[in-house]
C-alpha cells in the first residue's frame, strides 16, 4: 500500500471518528449516560492518535522523497536539507491544515484528560464543541485540500522545492508557534461555550482555562516576534514589522487574549464583567479562525498568504458565521445568569484602569481588523483603497503609548478606591524617573537625529512628528520601569522583614514563589517595557542607499561602510553572490565623505549576499548582515549587483535600539512561563 492510500484512508477514518466522537458526547450530555461520555472520551484520544499518525506518514512522505504526492513534489525537492524536508509539513496550505487538525486533536485529548473529573458536567459538551471544530479541519482535509493527494498520470521524480524564502531558521519555528497560539485558543471557548448550555456560569470553568489562554498569549506572543526577526533578516528592507495582512491576521487574537488575562482577575476578585469576559473569550477563538481564513482563503493580498480559493474562502466564511451566531445566541440566552455581583466604586481604582485597558485592547484589534479587510472590501464596493502602514501608525502610535501608560497607572492603584494621600506617595518616584528618562532621550537621541536631518537647533515645538512620539515612548518606559520597580522593592522587602536574614536573591525567589501571578506578570510588563524602549529608537533610524563599487565608502551615523568586494560561491543547492562591506568606525568623519583615508577602525566585516537557488531560480532570496550592539543594529542587504563592473546597490540602516526588542520579547517569556507554573494553591489572584 502506498503512503498516499494511506494517508487517505487514515484522513477519512479520521472523519467518521471524529463524526462519532461528536455523536457520543451530544447524545451522552442529553441522555445523561455515562457510558456515552466515557466513549467520547476514547473517541477524543483516537482522533488524537489518528491526526499523529496522518501526520507521521506525511513527514515520512517528505524525508523519503515520495514525489508521487503531489503536496510533497509541490513544497520539497530531494536537494533541500533534511530539517526543512520535515517542516515542510507545514510549508503549504494542504499540510498547514493537516498540521491544524494535529495540534487541535492533542490539546483536546490533554483538556478533557485534565478536566474529566474536576469538571464532569461540561465535558461532554467541551468534547462536542472541540469535535465539530475539528471535524471541520478534519472536512477540509476530505473534501477540498487532501495532503496525501496523488498524481494520477505522469508521475514526477523531482520537486519543486519549498519556497525559498521559507528556508530560514526563523519561519521552522515562527509557524509552528503561532499554530499553537491559534489552536490552543480553542480549548478556553470549547469551556465558555460548555459553561453557556449547562448554565453553569461561575467562575470555575474560567480558573481551568485561565493557564490556557496565557499559553495561546505565549506562543502567539513568542510567533509574532520570530516572524518579526524573519521579515528583519530575509526580506532586506530594514523593518520588521510593516502591517501585512498576514502579520496582522497573528495580532488580533493576542489583543483579545490580552484584554481577557487581564478582565479575569476583576471577575476573580470582584465578580465584575462576566459577561465581557465571555465575549473575550469567543472574540479570541473567532479572531483565530478569522486569521487562518485570511492565510489561506487569499481575500487579502500578501507576500505571506497562500494564494486564492474561493470555494475554501466560502467554506470558511460559512464556518465563521455559524460561530458568531450560535455563540452570541447561547450568550445572550444566559444574559440573566450572568450579572455583576458587584459594581465598579471609583474611576481611581485598579477595576477601572483595567476596563480602559480592555476598551484600548478592543478598539486596536477592531482598527486592524477593519482596515485590514477594507481594501478587500472596497474592491467589491467600487475601487481598491490601499491602506499602508503610515495610516495603522498614526492610530496604533498614540493606543499604544496609552497602554504603557496604564500599565505604569495600574499597579498604583489600590482595589476598590484610591485615597488622594496614596496616589500621592505613589505616584511621586516613577513621574519623576518619567521625567529624567525623557530628558535623557532628548540630550542624547534627538540632536544627533537632527544633524543628520539637516537641522541646526531643537525647536520643541515642531518636533518631527516620529521624535515626539520617540520621546514620549522613552518617558513612558522610565514611568513604567520605576513602577514595576516600586512594585517589587516593596515586595521583597516584605519577604524580608517577614524573615529576618533572608538575601536578596533569595528574598526574590520567595516573593515569586508566594505571588507567582502578580509578580510574573510585573515581569511580562518589564518585558513589553523593553520591547517599546527598542520601537522608540524606530524614530531615530538612519537609512542609505547607494550604488558603490568595490573601494567605495558611504557614511552612516558613526560609522564608514566601505565596500570591500564581491565573490560568487555555490553548494549543491544555490549559487551566492557574497559582498564583504566593513564597517568602520571614526567620529571625525563628515556626512558625505568617501575618502578612504579618513577610515577609522574595522569593527566588524559584514557578508549580505543573494541567493539563487536551482530549483527556483527566479526567486532569489536576500540574505542581510548585521553589526549587533546594545545601542544598535548596522545593517545591510544587497539588492542588485553586476560582477563585471562591480557596481553593488547596497541599502544600509542604522536602526538605533532595535536589538531591546528581541531582549524584551525573551524578559516576557520569562515572566510568562512563571505565571503558567503557578500552583493550584496560590491565593494571590491580584495580577496576571
Amino acid at each position: 500500500m502506498t503512503i498516499s492510500l494511506l494517508g487517505t484512508i487514515t484522513i477519512l477514518v479520521l472523519f467518521f471518528v471524529a463524526l462519532a466522537t461528536v455523536a457520543l458526547a451530544i447524545l451522552g450530555a442529553y441522555q445523561r449516560s455515562e457510558r456515552m461520555v466515557d466513549a467520547a472520551v476514547q473517541g477524543t484520544y483516537t482522533v488524537a492518535t489518528l491526526a499523529s499518525f496522518a501526520s507521521a506518514l506525511i513527514i515520512y512522505a517528505f524525508v523519503s522523497g515520495d514525489f508521487s504526492i503531489q503536496y510533497v513534489q509541490h513544497t520539497s525537492d530531494a536537494t533541500m536539507p533534511l530539517f526543512f524536508k520535515v517542516t515542510a509539513f507545514w510549508g503549504g496550505l494542504d499540510g498547514s491544515l493537516l498540521f491544524w487538525v494535529l495540534l487541535l486533536s492533542v490539546f483536546s485529548a490533554i483538556a478533557v484528560r485534565a478536566n474529566r473529573r474536576r469538571h464532569a458536567d461540561l465535558i461532554p459538551h467541551v468534547i462536542a464543541t472541540l469535535g465539530l471544530i475539528d471535524l471541520f479541519f478534519i472536512g477540509l482535509l476530505v473534501f477540498l485540500k487532501n495532503p496525501f493527494e496523488p498524481f494520477l498520470l505522469d508521475v514526477p521524480t523531482s520537486g519543486r522545492g519549498l519556497n525559498p524564502l521559507l528556508q530560514n531558521a526563523y519561519m521552522v519555528i515562527h509557524p509552528p508557534s503561532l499554530y499553537l497560539g491559534y489552536v490552543s485558543l480553542a480549548v478556553p471557548y470549547a469551556f465558555g461555550i460548555a459553561a453557556l448550555v449547562t448554565g453553569k456560569v461561575d467562575s470555575a470553568w474560567q480558573a481551568s482555562v485561565r493557564r490556557w489562554t496565557l499559553f495561546s498569549w505565549l506562543f502567539l506572543t513568542l510567533g509574532l516576534v520570530l516572524g518579526g526577526l524573519w521579515a528583519y533578516e530575509e526580506l532586506g528592507w530594514g523593518g520588521y514589522w510593516a502591517w501585512d495582512p498576514v502579520e496582522n491576521a497573528g495580532l488580533l487574537p493576542w489583543f483579545t487574549a490580552s484584554a481577557f488575562l487581564h478582565s479575569v482577575m476583576i471577575q476573580e476578585r470582584r465578580g465584575m464583567l462576566r459577561v465581557w469576559n465571555l465575549v473575550l473569550v469567543i472574540a479570541s477563538f473567532w479572531l483565530s479562525i478569522m486569521g487562518t481564513f485570511m492565510t489561506r482563503s487569499g481575500i487579502v493580498q500578501s507576500v505571506h498568504a497562500f494564494g486564492e480559493d474561493p470555494m475554501l474562502a466560502w467554506t470558511f466564511g460559512v464556518f465563521i458565521g455559524v460561530i458568531l451566531v450560535v455563540s452570541f445566541g447561547l450568550l445572550i440566552w444566559r444574559l440573566p445568569l450572568l450579572r455583576a455581583r458587584a459594581e465598579l466604586e471609583s474611576l481611581l481604582s485598579r477595576e477601572f484602569a483595567f476596563i480602559l485597558n480592555n476598551w484600548m485592547l478592543m478598539v486596536m484589534a477592531l482598527f486592524v481588523l477593519g482596515a485590514t479587510l477594507w481594501p478587500t472590501l472596497s474592491e467589491h464596493v467600487g475601487q481598491r483603497v490601499t491602506i499602508g502602514p503610515p495610516f495603522f501608525e498614526r492610530v496604533m502610535v498614540p493606543l499604544g503609548l496609552a497602554l504603557m501608560l496604564l500599565m505604569g497607572v495600574g499597579p498604583l492603584l489600590a482595589w476598590r478606591k484610591t485615597s488622594t494621600a496614596s496616589l500621592q506617595r505613589q505616584f511621586m518616584a516613577p513621574l519623576l524617573a518619567g521625567a529624567v528618562t525623557t530628558v535623557i532621550a532628548a540630550l542624547v537621541l534627538v540632536d544627533p537625529m537632527l544633524t543628520a536631518a539637516g537641522q541646526t537647533e531643537l525647536d520643541m515645538a515642531n518636533l518631527p512628528r516620529g521624535l515626539t512620539w520617540g520621546l514620549a515612548c522613552f518617558g513612558l518606559c522610565g514611568f513604567t520601569t520605576a513602577t514595576i520597580t516600586q512594585e517589587f522593592v516593596r515586595g521583597i522587602s516584605a519577604v524580608r522583614r517577614g524573615t529576618p536574614g533572608t538575601s536578596l536573591v533569595d528574598a526574590s525567589i520567595r516573593l515569586l514563589r508566594r505571588a507567582r501571578r502578580r509578580y510574573g506578570g510585573y515581569i511580562i510588563h518589564l518585558g513589553v517595557v523593553l520591547m517599546f524602549f527598542g520601537w522608540a529608537g524606530n524614530s531615530y533610524k538612519i537609512e542609505r542607499k547607494a550604488n558603490l563599487r568595490p573601494g567605495d565608502a558611504l557614511t552612516l551615523g558613526d560609522y564608514v561602510i566601505v565596500h570591500a568586494g564581491l565573490r560568487t560561491s555555490e553548494d549543491w543547492q544555490k549559487e551566492m553572490i557574497t559582498a564583504d562591506v566593513e564597517v568602520r568606525v571614526d567620529a571625525a568623519v563628515q556626512p558625505g565623505t568617501r575618502s578612504l583615508a579618513a577610515q577609522g577602525e574595522v569593527v566588524d566585516t559584514l557578508q549580505p549576499a543573494r541567493w539563487w537557488y536551482f530549483q527556483l531560480p527566479d526567486q532569489p532570496t536576500t540574505e542581510v548582515a548585521r553589526y549587533m550592539t546594545a545601542g544598535a543594529d548596522v545593517y545591510v542587504s544587497m539588492q542588485t549587483v553586476d560582477m563585471t563592473s562591480g557596481w553593488t546597490q547596497l541599502r544600509v540602516f542604522y536602526n538605533p535600539l532595535v536589538n531591546w526588542i528581541w531582549i524584551g520579547t525573551s524578559v516576557m517569556l520569562l515572566g510568562c512561563a512563571i505565571c503558567i507554573g503557578t500552583r493550584r494553591r496560590d491565593k494571590d489572584q491580584s495580577h496576571v
